[in-house]
């Protein structure tokens, strides 16, 4: 094993006991408004396993590559280890309000700095980033397919749910900050 393939193994072991560790410690508490989730974290909870297994096996049955070279899997691990570096900090930067099931605390506030002057969802943007890393550090485009699309569906879907919540606390407060910014990518979408 080379010390990409350790890397990668490392960052893929970080990246599942991270998301393992947020679904169990960051639920919402007793008091908070709950009952708005829609089965969105079961959702995500599917799909993202899901197709990290899908990528993994169809890159170990098939040889599609991205491109005929090595530094596509240095790229992807770059984004694998930046998607959960930085969702890591995102979820910090939220403290209490981070919650993996949709919820409303009872002192909630719209975050509008940082990361949240761009994207309404920047934790959501670098895990699918995370996911993006996979799908180039496998270098083969069904992998990458597999890697991306049932996230960002479960994602898409996670924050049509998630925003309905949120105008529904905030009103026109939330619907200004949705017009000025985006949802994941900055600038475009």
């Amino acid at each position: 094993m080379n010390a990409l393939q350790t890397l990668y193994a490392i960052s893929m072991v970080a990246w599942f006991l991270s998301e393992f560790l947020y679904k169990n410690m960051l639920k919402s508490g007793k008091d908070d408004q709950k009952g708005k989730d829609k089965s969105t974290l079961n959702i995500l909870w599917l799909a993202i396993p899901f197709s990290i297994a899908a990528a993994v096996t169809i890159a170990n049955l098939s040889t599609l590559p991205i491109i005929n070279s090595n530094w596509v899997m240095y790229v992807g691990e770059a984004f694998i280890l930046i998607g959960i570096i930085f969702r890591f900090i995102i979820i910090r930067s939220l403290g209490k309000y981070f919650t993996v099931d949709v919820t409303i605390k009872e002192d909630h506030k719209i975050k509008k700095e940082g990361f949240y002057k761009y994207l309404r969802h920047p934790s959501y943007a670098f895990s699918l980033l995370t996911s993006l890393g996979l799908g180039l550090y496998l270098n083969n485009w069904l992998s990458l397919i597999f890697a991306i699309v049932p996230p960002f569906l479960a994602f898409t879907y996670r924050i049509k749910i998630e925003e309905e919540a949120l105008v529904e606390q905030f009103g026109d407060e939330y619907i200004t900050y949705r017009k000025n910014t985006k949802k994941l990518i900055p600038f475009i979408f």
